[in-house]
């Protein structure tokens, strides 16, 4: 397909509420940007959500529309919904019509249902991107209608579905494109930026910007093993709880860790200490991604896609609630070889010590787990649904 087939004059792009539905939407709104420099983008949201932070910083004009949940028991919420939903299609239309938009693109959640049912209303052409395996009700609604449905992972039950992957964050597309040239550099890079060894085998643990607690649990149990296997671990918490961690280290270690209180202990302890680093989060997140030899982490959709398409070894530890979609997340990468599935129920210090801390002593095997995610990996995402949005202008 030619990069600029038809001229794209305005777009609508519906999403918000969770990084994973505003991420994806600020990497299509800059590729559509780069492909038609004049292009009018208009983002809908909520004046609550993570997209009225993200959205305006990005340089995108955020129209705001009414957070409409939709009550999963039967509550008085059910009464209100019929006026809320009125009300949020509405704003949608205003919007719709005020931006002359030719293509409405939803990417879920709550912002998406209004704009949908406000385009189908106008007859302009929708494309819907669903994050998830498991698709949300939004999403199924307008897939009904949809000229175009792209999905991140194969077997997602969509009608009309395309592969597209998940659009890309641009320091991890950016991160990608390293890899491919220059690796060591970007690992040189990243383990100074965060204060690391680049030459030591090193585990990243993410539950998220909130933590799992799980996680931050069983690795921090496990940490004499792993630093006695010669790792260096980037242990990221989640906010608020990184002082349990901290406590948690200084008894299995018998020392205090670094970033913690000031401590006096004898130097081969601290050594120990100092190449386990405790963080609530890191802004920079793709120098951590950059420095990883495996990751520890939950199997949201954007952190999957993100780790298969950077060829990065992870043991994914899904949410234990919710619909079961982040088991499907993983599945394909997993199906592959790239990544190993644990319940949230079976992880655990004794689990560890069996499987992690005998693959970092396998360098081998994490290479072979590397491509293999890597073939699983979607780097130009971002590209294909800019596409499917062109196609229906």
């Amino acid at each position: 397909m030619s990069e600029n087939p038809a001229r794209l004059t305005s777009v609508l792009l519906a999403g918000g509420g969770t990084a994973g539905h505003v991420n994806p939407l600020l990497a299509v709104a800059d590729e559509l940007r780069r492909r038609h420099p004049d292009v009018r983008i208009t983002v809908l949201g909520t004046s609550s959500g993570l997209e009225a932070e993200l959205v305006p910083a990005r340089g995108y004009p955020l129209a705001p529309v009414p957070r409409v949940p939709l009550p999963r028991r039967p509550t008085l919420d059910w009464l209100r919904l019929p006026g809320r939903l009125r009300a949020a299609v509405r704003a949608a239309g205003r919007a719709i019509d005020e931006s002359g938009a030719q293509v409405v693109v939803g990417f879920g959640g709550y912002v998406s249902t209004p704009a949908y049912l406000a385009a189908r209303r106008r007859r302009v052409p929708v494309v819907v991107h669903e994050q998830n395996a498991r698709p949300g009700l939004a999403n199924r609604l307008g897939a009904r209608w949809a000229h175009a449905v792209a999905v991140t992972f194969p077997g997602t039950p969509l009608r009309g579905a395309q592969v597209t992957g998940l659009p890309l964050r641009p320091e991890v597309a950016d991160l990608a494109a390293r890899r491919e040239t220059d690796a060591a550099g970007a690992r040189t890079d990243a383990a100074a930026a965060l204060a690391l060894d680049a030459a030591l085998p090193t585990v990243l643990v993410t539950g998220g910007s909130l933590g799992a607690l799980s996680l931050n649990t069983a690795v921090s149990a496990c940490a004499s093993d792993l630093l006695a296997a010669g790792a260096q671990v980037l242990h990221l918490t989640g906010a608020g709880k990184a002082d349990a961690v901290r406590d948690r280290l200084a008894e299995v270690l018998g020392t205090q860790t670094a970033g913690s209180r000031e401590g006096h202990e004898p130097g081969e302890q601290r050594a120990r200490a100092d190449r386990y680093q405790v963080r609530e989060y890191l802004a920079d997140m793709h120098h951590a991604l950059a420095v990883a030899d495996v990751v520890v982490c939950r199997a949201g959709a954007g952190t999957v896609s993100e780790l298969a398409a950077l060829g990065l070894p992870a043991i994914y530890v899904p949410l234990p609630v919710g619909n079961g979609e982040q088991r499907l997340n993983a599945a394909p990468v997993v199906a592959a070889g790239g990544g190993i599935l644990v319940k949230d129920a079976d992880l655990d210090p004794a689990w560890l010590r069996a499987r992690l801390v005998p693959l970092l002593g396998d360098p081998a095997r994490l290479a072979t787990m590397a491509q293999a995610a890597r073939t699983v990996g979607v780097v130009d995402a971002a590209r294909r649904v800019a596409e499917l949005v062109e196609a229906a202008s």
